[in-house]
């Protein structure tokens, strides 16, 4: 079940709004459809990107799947701790953020799911 308070992208991206900032991880069901994680690329800090640009990557024995931003912004921090700790990712995929992003356009916020609209968008899978 997809945390009611957090925010979702179609591309399986959830957003913990933090004030003017955002943390963002990836969902359950996408780590579950990527299975064992072996590498994680993250944005550097200070990045300054366009919603829906490439940011980094995460790969898996599966596959690999480049991570968008789901917002326009700066980065403001990384995880550093989970690019050793990728287990973190499968365990605790909503307490796993990947990045802090500081968020340019509200309106932005518009385009990002609720976690009922998720759900619904994950049952069609």
């Amino acid at each position: 079940m997809a945390p009611r308070e957090l925010k979702y992208t179609k591309e399986h991206d959830w957003i913990k709004l933090e004030g003017g900032a955002a943390l963002i991880g990836i969902t359950d069901f996408a780590q579950s459809s990527l299975g064992e994680l072996t590498f994680l690329e993250l944005p550097a800090k200070g990045r300054v990107c366009r919603r829906e640009e490439e940011l980094g990557a995460i790969e898996s024995v599966k596959a690999a799947e480049t991570l968008h931003a789901p917002l326009s912004g700066e980065i403001l921090e990384r995880n550093e701790e989970l690019t050793a700790k990728l287990e973190t990712i499968r365990t605790s995929p909503y307490e796993a953020w990947f990045y802090k992003i500081k968020i340019a356009d509200t309106s932005e916020l518009q385009e990002l799911l609720s976690a009922e609209d998720y759900e619904k968008l994950i049952s069609a899978h």
